[in-house]
């Protein structure tokens, strides 16, 4: 996969994994759009990255969705790849009932909805395009889910964007649109830092910065990898 000379959307790209790839296509000769819910956290990623584009979005609400694709096609028609990385873990207790799913926001609308919808909407826009890609962000914990009982949901949905990958990859390749899926360790974020710290303290031992995991990760997809697995074992 070449990677340069592309038009980039990442999703969740202020922080974490997302801004750490922002940061990596932007040295590398790509036009780079972040989007994301917080204009603060915007407004400083486009002062650290003066080259990055940015607009605000909630990848959860249909309306905003759309509006995404309509501003992507009138000020970046070229467009070719798309990173699905928004996403967010939250500690459930499932023996609490419907009250705990109820109390925060929805990881199945975060982590699965809005990437599948995401890719329906803009699978069109790049068709067609050289070097068109879809990028999903999932979790080793896809995997590894007895490992840490606290995040059931986050698990779930992490496993179900790995299942749309194998799906999503078949269908599309006769379209040109390669399908890649990174697949994290426990990365150094701001996802969930109560419930990681809760659990276990020791986690952050094996945990590596997001501009670590992301130049390894991304040197692989520049070899042709199209499911980029971690291969340490951690438990989590």
């Amino acid at each position: 996969m070449k990677m340069s000379g592309n038009t980039i959307l990442i999703t969740g790209g202020a922080t974490g994994i997302g801004y750490s790839m922002a940061k990596y296509f932007s040295a590398r000769d790509n036009e780079v759009v972040i989007c994301g819910r917080r204009i603060d956290r915007l407004e400083q990623a486009k002062k650290e990255l003066p080259g990055l584009h940015t607009v605000q979005c909630d990848v959860t609400n249909p309306d905003e969705r759309k509006k995404l694709l309509t501003y992507m096609n009138e000020h970046f028609p070229n467009m070719n790849i798309l990173i699905n990385n928004a996403g967010i873990q939250r500690d459930i207790d499932l023996s609490k009932g419907i009250s705990e799913l109820e109390s925060g926001e929805s990881e199945i609308l975060v982590n699965f909805e809005a990437p599948v919808y995401l890719s329906a909407l803009f699978n069109p826009m790049i068709t067609g395009k050289d070097n068109a890609a879809i990028v999903h962000v999932s979790s080793g914990l896809a995997f590894r889910a007895e490992y840490s009982i606290g995040v059931p949901l986050y698990c779930a949905t992490k496993a179900a964007i790995h299942a749309f990958s194998l799906t999503q990859r078949k269908q599309l390749t006769p379209l040109g649109i390669k399908v890649i899926e990174l697949i994290p360790p426990a990365v150094i974020s701001e996802l969930n830092p109560e419930g990681r710290k809760k659990r276990n303290s020791a986690v952050s031992l094996y945990m590596i910065s997001s501009d670590d995991y992301v130049e390894s990760a991304l040197s692989k997809m520049e070899q042709g990898e199209d499911e980029i697995r971690d291969e340490q074992k951690r438990k989590l």
